[in-house]
């Protein structure tokens, strides 16, 4: 992979000019192409002829994405703060910090939502005292995958309340880590941590 520097130059397509032109790589502020925002100041090559941006080095990916995924959308949900302390408790369990919490409801909701028998279970967690209380903590998930897997997840389990679905995750995570301390998912979830620790 070349690394190209501010103000090197190569031969491109435009698609403007309809012909391979030179393209001079500078920092520039390029919108996305679907119009949701704008990555700032990355390197891109720009057309010598009509300045359009025709060159986006492999670079400069990175960046690209970075901007992207800051972008999306969280899910977010506000729970009783006794459904937080046991995701606290469920990341102490398995040997990880408070910090793991988000990637343990990203692991659990994408397995959730491919697997339709255990997602039609979820709903019956809603049943449980501990699913009520004031909501008084927010839960924000962040993501590449995160809302497709949620919403997938809202149409296996039938719940159509984000609030209510991770509510239900979360007193699956109890049943599973606390309570049954069930071999498969703590397992799965510690090698999770060594890799992203």
């Amino acid at each position: 992979m070349k690394i190209f520097k501010v103000g090197e130059s190569q031969k491109a397509a435009c698609s403007t000019c309809q012909s391979f032109e030179n393209a001079t790589f500078q920092l520039r502020d390029v919108p996305f192409s679907d119009g949701t925002g704008v990555v700032k100041k990355v390197l891109v090559g720009v057309c010598d002829k009509c300045g359009s941006v025709i060159v986006l080095p492999h670079q400069s990916t990175p960046a690209v994405k970075r901007q992207y995924e800051a972008k999306r959308k969280p899910v977010e949900g506000r729970l009783p703060a006794h459904l937080i302390d046991i995701l606290n408790l469920a990341t102490m369990e398995i040997g990880a910090t408070t910090d793991f919490v988000p990637s343990m409801m990203k692991y659990y909701i994408h397995s959730l939502s491919e697997d339709e028998k255990s997602a039609k279970k979820i709903a019956s967690y809603l049943q449980s005292d501990l699913a009520t209380g004031r909501s008084e903590k927010r839960l924000s998930l962040k993501g590449r995958k995160i809302f497709e897997d949620i919403e997938h997840l809202k149409s296996l389990s039938h719940i159509e309340n984000t609030t209510d679905l991770l509510k239900g995750i979360i007193l699956k995570i109890n049943e599973d880590v606390l309570i049954k301390k069930r071999l498969k998912p703590i397992e799965n979830l510690k090698n999770i941590m060594a890799a992203v620790v």
